[in-house]
């Protein structure tokens, strides 16, 4: 891929949602629920504060994250779905 975001976006790959209910009834993809799990992709270097110091952000690429259920812009790259969201909107990283 070669897509680098700016600032403080990260570029998010959403986590496939599970298909079948827990008592193993399927549910089709049009009544489907996105997930609001992913795995970061990318991110960029950060924002910057008033005095034009660059803010590291806490997150990096692989880590696995929960994000708000109407978080980012839904984006096409190289034929696979993406969000690109602002850090601030990532709620927390699931660690294993």
């Amino acid at each position: 891929m070669n897509f680098r975001p700016l600032h403080d976006r990260v570029v998010v790959s959403r986590v496939e949602s599970e298909e079948k209910t827990a008592g193993g009834i399927i549910i089709p993809d049009t009544v489907q629920e996105k997930p609001s799990e992913g795995v970061i992709v990318s991110v960029g270097p950060g924002a910057r504060d008033d005095n034009g110091k660059t803010i590291t952000p806490d997150v990096k690429a692989g880590d696995r994250v929960l994000f708000g259920k109407w978080s980012g812009t839904e984006i096409k790259i190289d034929g696979k779905d993406l969000l690109i969201m602002k850090e601030s909107d990532i709620m927390g990283v699931i660690e294993a």
